[in-house]
């Protein structure tokens, strides 16, 4: 049995302030290598495999774990697997800025999105064990922006600290400054988290875990190694494996005693298509943020200081757009989305007009009004469409659910990484790939539109669930 703290306002704002910590540490460490993906093959080498699988690694372990990281706190304790996870994250953060090859690195990513993986999910769940109801909507309506800017204020810093070349060390420096914000974490939250009891009795499908582990990776593997040989027979293998084992794990859920995630999820039309659209945008945007780094450096020649600079209008306007749709979800619901997908193909449009237009020799200057107006698409987007995806689900499934967006969130990270990256890696000339890159985030965004109408029409928390 689990034992509730009482715990006073302060400590509940100081905890809810290491929470945050820790998952601005993961989101900003999920797209950090996004500008600074150039500089690192630069230096320890790798090619266009090691640019895709930067990110691709460190994404993937984090959504396959985190469908079980939730389970494993019920039954080890939320406070154990906080420390775990902090710990273990600081620790691969700082072979990430050790490593001397491309191997170490994907390795060290791997090892950095799975003790991020156990992380995450234990924040949420002191959270709604700990605070009080007025507190706990403070805090959910405050994961959202954040972790919209983190997103893509971790290439921003990435490119000012690559710039400012800390003591000879390029890149190295955006993994080693985890080392001091991650031992503050764990001291941190060794004084502050309260001791909360395991309940052994809480059962984690190994089996399902493995068969989605397997699936994901099989996925990945083929989306990266196809576009580096030509979707070889090696490629196509790893795809058809992984959809394979996609579905033994669809099959585990309906078959478990204690499925991952909770068949009924998937009779819920609302919450299976806000999955659906959550996996298509969050890719195709966190792909967009990535290509557009790499066009600012090797096509324009932007250094990675000057390419953070051309990224600051994009994160900007996703501060906006966070902004305003904290204030006006409750109102538009899902119409908020809509109008946030429709600015973001507007952005991106104007984007595309530039691209064609001017090629290689448009201004960073010429960028950064449409890098705006996207960025107030997709801010007003990340902030709402999983609160939205969450309205009419049952609140004996809401951990379940919540658990299983977030690992999403994360997967398209991963996918959104290899695949738009594929697109212009392959798209010949550098204007020409980036153009077939946004025709590719526009034509998706495109595709989700149809599926707003079958989303629930206002969060939970309107609707009366929270």
């Amino acid at each position: 049995m689990h034992t509730t703290t009482t715990l006073s306002r302060t400590v509940m704002w100081a905890l809810l302030g290491l929470v945050l910590l820790a998952d601005a540490l993961d989101m900003i460490d999920a797209t950090v290598t996004t500008i600074a993906a150039p500089s690192i093959v630069g230096e320890i080498g790798g090619g266009p495999g090691l640019i895709k699988w930067l990110g691709a690694a460190y994404a993937l372990a984090m959504s396959v774990l985190l469908v079980v990281g939730g389970r494993l706190g019920d039954r080890y304790g939320q406070r154990r697997l906080f420390l775990v996870g902090m710990t273990g994250f600081t620790l691969a953060s700082a072979l990430c800025g050790l490593a001397p090859s491309p191997v170490v690195l994907v390795v060290a990513r791997v090892l950095q999105g799975a003790f991020g993986a156990l992380l995450i999910p234990q924040g949420m769940a002191i959270i709604t064990r700990h605070f009080t109801p007025e507190m706990r909507r403070t805090a959910f309506n405050l994961f959202g922006p954040l972790l919209g800017i983190a997103t893509i204020a971790g290439p921003v810093l990435a490119g000012f600290v690559i710039e400012a070349d800390i003591a000879g060390l390029s890149w190295r420096p955006i993994f080693l400054v985890n080392l001091v914000l991650g031992t503050a974490g764990v001291a941190l939250a060794a004084r502050l988290l309260p001791r909360d009891s395991a309940d052994r009795s809480t059962r984690v499908d190994g089996t399902g875990a493995g068969l989605l582990a397997v699936a994901m990776f099989g996925t990945m593997f083929g989306l990266i190694e196809g576009s580096e040989t030509d979707w070889g027979l090696p490629a196509l293998l790893s795809l058809a494996v992984g959809a394979v084992f996609l579905l033994l794990f669809a099959r585990r859920q309906r078959t478990a005693a204690d499925p991952l995630i909770k068949p009924s999820l998937f009779r819920n039309r609302g919450f299976v298509s806000g999955l659906t659209v959550g996996l298509m945008f969050f890719a195709v945007t966190n792909g967009l943020a990535f290509v557009l780094s790499l066009f600012l450096q090797q096509a324009l020649g932007a250094s990675p200081g000057s390419a953070a600079l051309g990224m600051l209008p994009l994160t900007l306007g996703i501060i906006a757009g966070a902004g305003a749709g904290m204030g006006l979800a409750g109102r538009l619901g899902r119409n908020l989305i809509l109008a946030g997908m429709l600015v973001t193909l507007a952005g991106g449009g104007w984007l595309l007009a530039l691209v064609i237009t001017s090629g290689t020799t448009v201004t960073l200057l010429a960028l950064a009004p449409a890098g705006v107006l996207t960025g107030i698409g997709m801010g007003a987007c990340f902030g709402t469409l999983f609160d939205i995806t969450l309205g009419d689900v049952d609140a004996s499934e809401a951990g379940s659910a919540s658990g299983t967006l977030t690992a999403v969130q994360q997967l398209a990270t991963a996918l959104g990484s290899a695949t738009v990256t594929t697109v212009y890696l392959h798209g010949g000339a550098p204007d020409h790939a980036m153009t077939l890159a946004i025709i590719t985030v526009l034509a998706v965004t495109v595709l989700c539109l149809p599926l707003l109408r079958l989303l629930p029409r206002t969060t939970a928390v309107h609707s009366g669930q929270v």
